[in-house]
């Protein structure tokens, strides 16, 4: 609240006590990052994947003094291997993340991706509410057969643009009337149909529909 000059909301909704997804933000200069991540597992072992993780962006960003989203994740991958190998252990862990920088100053956007995409609402669209996409780097915070560097995406910053971003504990959640995942496609005309409500009701209806559609099956990820 401190940061954002505008409505944002947070629909969170661990599957355990602990989580494997967690969200992070941190204020440099001019740019605020704020990141929605999905460490591999649930509940206790998540949870730790998630401390790894957080200490990685922060290092990425406190230490490094990294700026572009893209370096961010390249340095934050790099940290969390050399954490795994530490231990002497082969873990095969790591995270998705959806990583936004909002640069006031300059009214752009910088967004990068590990396997977890980002979808916007443009108002220089007018009235007419399309849902635009932009693809994530095909590859997680970790251990990969091919690392590459990954993408960082600027878009500019227009009054009203909204942007979302997530993991995949809502789509891949099962229930309806068949039992089925709810599954992206279903998110994305959710999310184009309730655009025209302020934030804080679209979370409430994001909850409402989350739970009509999970109904009494078990909750099968962290949200």
């Amino acid at each position: 609240k401190k940061h954002l000059p505008f409505d944002f909301f947070i629909f969170y909704k661990p599957k355990d006590i602990v989580s494997g997804d967690f969200y992070w933000a941190t204020k440099k200069n001019t740019n605020f990052y704020i990141a929605v991540c999905d460490s591999t597992g649930h509940g206790v072992p998540g949870a730790m994947v998630s401390v790894v993780c957080t200490n990685a962006l922060n290092r990425a960003v406190d230490e490094f003094k990294l700026k572009y989203t893209g370096k961010i994740l390249d340095k934050t991958r790099d940290l969390v291997l050399e954490t795994f190998a530490k231990s002497g252990e082969e873990i095969k862990d790591g995270m998705d993340i959806s990583l936004l920088c909002i640069n006031n100053a300059k009214k752009q956007i910088y967004w990068s991706g590990a396997n977890n995409q980002l979808w916007y609402l443009s108002s220089s669209n007018n009235q007419t509410a399309v849902m635009n996409e932009i693809k994530a780097n095909k590859q997680p915070i970790g251990k990969t057969d091919n690392p590459k560097p990954f993408t960082t995406h600027t878009l500019e910053l227009n009054t009203g643009d909204i942007f979302y971003l997530m993991t995949d504990g809502f789509a891949d959640q099962f229930g309806g009337p068949k039992g089925k995942k709810f599954m992206y496609k279903q998110l994305k005309e959710l999310l184009v149909s309730i655009s025209q409500l302020p934030l804080s009701q679209q979370k409430e209806t994001l909850q409402t529909e989350f739970m009509k559609w999970k109904q009494d099956m078990e909750q099968v990820d962290d949200v």
